[in-house]
């Protein structure tokens, strides 16, 4: 089976398209999404309508679950203060302009998904197949990876959240996070799609990254009226 995984599109509608044909010509079997759909850019009712009509499956991130039920807090760590106060401004602005339509299928996503592939146990979720804000960095020791996957039952673990791609494999586990469509943190502006085969004997992955107007979407950040400094973040891939 092979399959596409698209993480934390964060509201950047050219992107998630970008990703999503990148995906369908890589000749997957499924596409899968992992939540985050709103955020730092402005088309979130775009995206939810994209996820919806092209029957994308996937998860709840944090942001959706906290602006589906309108709290205070989008759930995320901020480096600064700085980032604070954007993060802080970023989410109310989504709140405000995420239709109940939308806000209602947030709600619907669920916080894991699980199918299995020649026996291997397959698991898909926004940051921690339990808590949906748990930033989960490639340097964690691997008592934690172990423990995350031995909770879980699952053999190879898919998810997001840091918008930071990266692959490990630790006593036959295998552990992937898909980045970002959307909003990448790894110093590299294109999108980017994970692709992962699983078969018989093995897990092949590999991070495809998708050219896309990134100055086109930049500005359509600053014509929101959304912080600018998101524009400029989305630019550097930061």
């Amino acid at each position: 089976m092979r399959i596409a995984v698209l993480g934390d599109v964060h509201g950047n509608l050219d992107a998630l398209k970008a990703a999503y044909g990148a995906a369908l010509s890589a000749r997957v079997d499924r596409i899968y999404h992992l939540g985050d759909l709103g955020g730092y850019a402005p088309f979130v009712n775009e995206v939810a309508d994209f996820i919806k009509e092209h029957g994308i499956e996937g998860v709840q991130g944090n942001y959706d679950y906290n602006v589906a039920l309108n709290s205070k807090h989008c759930g995320c760590k901020y480096e600064d203060p700085v980032q604070a106060d954007i993060a802080e401004r970023s989410f109310e602005w989504t709140k405000q302009h995420t239709s109940d339509k939308s806000k209602e299928f947030m709600k619907s996503l669920p916080m894991v998904l699980s199918f299995s592939v020649n026996d291997k146990k397959v698991l898909l979720f926004h940051g921690s197949p339990h808590k949906n804000n748990i930033y989960w960095y490639e340097d964690r020791p691997e008592e934690f990876f172990l423990e995350m996957a031995d909770k879980s039952h699952a053999d190879v673990l898919i998810y997001g959240h840091t918008h930071k791609p990266y692959r490990r494999d630790i006593k036959g586990k295998v552990f992937i996070n898909a980045g970002s469509v959307g909003k990448p943190k790894d110093g590299d502006p294109r999108a980017c799609a994970a692709i992962i085969e699983i078969t018989k004997n093995s897990v092949n992955s590999e991070f495809l990254r998708v050219e896309y107007d990134v100055e086109k979407a930049a500005s359509e950040i600053i014509k929101s009226g959304l912080p600018e400094d998101l524009a400029e973040r989305l630019r550097q891939g930061k």
